[in-house]
């Protein structure tokens, strides 16, 4: 099931999307509007909305983003960077996300601004100390996400707050997948339609259920949240007016266009 988040005529509520994203497919996407909200049993409604009538919002708001640095073996080289004996983890506050279609806005502090193409986790119920045959269970679904950074502030002060946790650095969407085989997707990201990064999940050098079981061993992960898995080789500048688009194998498209703060 695809889950998206919406607004219209004012209100906010959770859809399942119905249709086909494939090239060519005939017929437009409609949203069935969930009665309730997917981190608990919920029903369709039966009402639904073209999906062109409404606005997609991020398709969670998390308490916290967790992001995974380093962990394609290339990428790590491309910035002259080792892969680490141990996961690099780091936060992304809940003020730097932003949905689909929504303007990233180029700091004011940063002459260096990086797109980074990554697959994101939703965690779908409280958890802690999660065993690795059980990651499964506390997963919701999948979605794109782009780890924006600005990256001379990134090497310049060393820790990476200001740099990966700017307001819009985390745009996720379009939606959730929830029924998907996260272990070889391809990840792609162009800029005003060129591609600059080409990847896949197999190349991961940590799996999603060793990152879980890693994190979760130190903190609680609540419904909602997300985990940034990384980001393979290719990343690069994005320019004011640039549009830079993530697209994941059996997900989707996340588009989001640069524009000048102030």
């Amino acid at each position: 099931m695809r889950i998206a988040r919406f607004s219209i005529d004012g209100n906010v509520a959770f859809g399942a999307v119905e249709g086909s994203t494939a090239p060519g497919a005939e017929g437009e996407l409609v949203l069935d509007i969930i009665k309730g909200i997917p981190f608990a049993d919920f029903e369709l409604s039966g009402t639904k909305v073209p999906l062109n009538k409404v606005r997609l919002l991020p398709p969670v708001l998390p308490n916290k983003v967790v992001a995974i640095g380093r962990n394609y073996a290339e990428h790590a080289a491309e910035l002259g960077n080792q892969v680490p004996d141990a996961p690099i983890t780091f936060f992304k506050p809940s003020t730097s996300v932003v949905g689909p279609g929504d303007p990233i806005t180029y700091p004011s502090f940063s002459q260096d601004l990086h797109h980074e193409a990554e697959l994101a986790v939703v965690i779908g119920r409280m958890c802690r100390e999660v065993p690795k045959e059980r990651v499964k269970d506390v997963i919701l679904g999948y979605t794109c996400a782009n780890d924006v950074t600005a990256r001379d502030v990134q090497q310049r002060e060393k820790q990476w707050a200001r740099a990966k946790g700017f307001d819009s650095a985390c745009p996720l969407g379009p939606w959730i997948e929830t029924d998907l085989d996260p272990s070889d997707l391809t990840i792609q990201c162009t800029v005003n339609g060129e591609q600059r990064q080409l990847g896949r999940t197999s190349d991961m050098v940590r799996s999603i259920e060793d990152l879980i079981v890693h994190i979760t061993e130190a903190m609680t992960l609540l419904p909602g949240d997300v985990i940034l898995t990384g980001t393979p080789a290719g990343v690069g500048p994005l320019n004011v007016g640039d549009e830079v688009a993530v697209t994941i194998e059996g997900i989707g498209t996340l588009t989001n266009k640069v524009i000048k703060r102030g």
